[in-house]
């Protein structure tokens, strides 16, 4: 039922037992023969705006840390475990950013991600007032190690929309969210190059090739503008009547 780890595994035996053949461990591949799975096809999957207004209305009934760290998620567009790994020493209250290091990134590129109001509002609850701590996992339940138990809360929360959306309701994973951002920022007048950079996409029509090794400037002012925009759109939608 995960095609894309179907995909993954029926490549990495092909090439394990390929090996095991040149080094004379095996006569033939027993994969000889054997069709690769289909092509994972592209997601398109984007929350509509009563979907997240009913997604931002359910998340109290999480409690902590997945009320917050799905709000973060939605305010920020970053990853799931970008996310999930936030450590408070990578947070700056007074210039309302996070700083993602190289370390923590898909692309190996280090992250500047504004901190919408709304965003700080929402750590400001986890860290109970405006003086965040220095360092610690964010969103912890032992303060030992980051939150954990993605699919166990995904159950809980699509229950709260079914309930609530009923027929209207249809499947979205977590990784939907970055999706809508970005679809919203579009739909919000946010230049393409500017929603990649938030995304932290480092490659793109406008950054590829011989442009990639000029283009340095960092969309940085257009990032929180974009970011802000967003915040006041999901507090717009917040504000409408829940079913």
């Amino acid at each position: 039922d995960r095609p894309a780890v179907a995909r993954l595994t029926h490549a990495t035996l092909r090439k394990l037992f390929r090996w095991a053949v040149t080094r004379g461990d095996l006569d033939r591949s027993p994969m000889e023969g054997m069709e690769a799975p289909p092509p994972v096809p592209a997601r398109d999957r984007v929350l509509s705006d009563e979907e997240l207004r009913v997604l931002w209305h359910s998340l109290p009934r999480l409690g902590k840390p997945f009320d917050p760290f799905f709000r973060v998620l939605i305010l920020t567009a970053q990853r799931r475990e970008e996310v999930a790994r936030m450590d408070w020493s990578e947070l700056n209250r007074e210039q309302a950013e996070w700083v993602l290091p190289a370390t923590r990134t898909k692309n190996s590129k280090a992250q500047h991600v504004p901190l919408s109001a709304l965003a700080r509002s929402v750590l400001d609850g986890l860290a109970e007032g405006s003086t965040w701590p220095k360092r610690g996992f964010v969103f912890s339940t032992t303060g030992l190690t980051p939150v954990s138990g993605f699919s166990k809360a995904k159950r809980r929360l699509d229950e709260q929309m079914t309930e609530r959306l009923q027929d209207r309701f249809s499947a979205w994973r977590t990784h939907d969210l970055r999706r809508t951002v970005a679809t919203g920022l579009q739909r919000l007048g946010v230049r393409f190059e500017v929603t990649e950079a938030v995304l932290n996409h480092h490659v793109c029509g406008a950054r590829s090739g011989i442009a990639g090794v000029y283009q340095r400037y960092d969309w940085a002012s257009e990032k929180r503008q974009a970011l802000e925009a967003w915040a006041g759109h999901v507090a717009r939608v917040d504000e409408e009547r829940a079913p």
